[in-house]
């Protein structure tokens, strides 16, 4: 006999599975299309520029409903051990009869993307369908298919909220693309792929144990700790390159008021010491928490650097 749960508790376990506490991220990386058009000298529907923010929390809140729902069939969550940046929200666990809900959330999520980028298809032109394709095809597939593939794994994130939410949220609004949109776009691209990798890394044994196969599990915590600090790097090294080539404003310097923070994460990262290769979660947890900070902080700044050059 199937076990029922309340509609409440249905929602309640959807909201969970959405890991809301993460979702502000998909707005400060649309706001880059926003803000960038704005340095831009280019003016914005209010309808537009509120569909492209809610269409980037939508598919935010897609792959993670699929990625849990996901979790939770294939027996990864029983195996993880759960940080409050990785190991997925639990939400299934405690209440198991919830799945077919989070499942029907997802696709909910991702109706809603379909039904915002036909509306900017209409309004834009054909160049939207090559975003809106991508973007489909990432929430989809990132999960099931991508965690599978190690370079593709660590290039998804970052393209999905670089790429598409900051180039074709950009392109939504204006029906072009400018070297202003790009060079921000390349900022969360860098960032956000090394923020999924670090949070990887506690979870290496058990996405082994669940046929996953990403760069954490091949490279080991250290070396995959090392890319991480790269790929941090090389977001910050972004502003100075576009602003030397004339792609971004003097104001957005203004993220490089993040850089203490990202000289201790670095250093941090760079230094791992050997137990974190056997296990050591407690190593890694102040790093991880220190890269949301450095994540969520920069693309704040660079987007109030953006606004004071409009």
């Amino acid at each position: 006999m199937r076990e029922t749960v309340a509609a409440p508790s249905r929602l309640r376990t959807c909201l969970h599975s959405s890991r809301p506490n993460f979702l502000l991220l998909a707005p400060l990386c649309a706001g880059l299309a926003l803000t960038a058009a704005w340095a831009d000298g280019l003016g914005t529907s209010g309808l537009d520029a509120l569909l492209v923010l809610l269409g980037a929390l939508l598919a935010h809140a897609a792959v993670n409903l699929f990625n849990e729902h996901h979790d939770y069939r294939s027996g990864l969550d029983a195996l993880t051990q759960r940080t409050a940046f990785s190991g997925g929200s639990g939400a299934l666990q405690a209440s198991p009869a919830a799945a077919r809900a989070v499942l029907a959330a997802a696709q909910v999520c991702l109706a809603g993307v379909v039904g915002i980028g036909a509306w900017f298809l209409w309004r834009t032109g054909p160049a939207m369908l090559l975003y809106g394709l991508a973007g489909v095809g990432l929430v989809v597939a990132y999960t099931g298919w991508l965690t599978r593939r190690p370079w593709l794994c660590l290039m998804a994130p970052g393209v999905g909220f670089g790429l598409l939410m900051v180039a074709g949220g950009y392109q939504a609004l204006t029906g072009t693309l400018s070297a202003t949109a790009v060079s921000a776009a390349l900022v969360p691209t860098s960032m956000v792929s090394a923020l999924l990798l670090l949070n990887q890394l506690p979870d290496i044994e058990a996405d082994r144990r669940v046929g996953r196969d990403h760069l954490a599990i091949r490279l080991g915590p250290r070396r995959a700790a090392r890319l991480v600090a790269l790929l941090m790097v090389a977001a910050f090294a972004v502003v100075p390159l576009a602003w030397q080539l004339g792609a971004l404003p003097s104001t957005a310097w203004l993220m490089w008021l993040a850089l203490p923070l990202l000289a201790w994460l670095v250093r941090g990262l760079w230094r791992l010491p050997p137990e974190v290769e056997q296990g050591e979660l407690a190593l890694l947890l102040p790093l991880m928490g220190s890269n949301v900070a450095v994540l969520l902080g920069s693309l704040t700044l660079l987007n109030l650097g953006l606004i004071a050059a409009a």
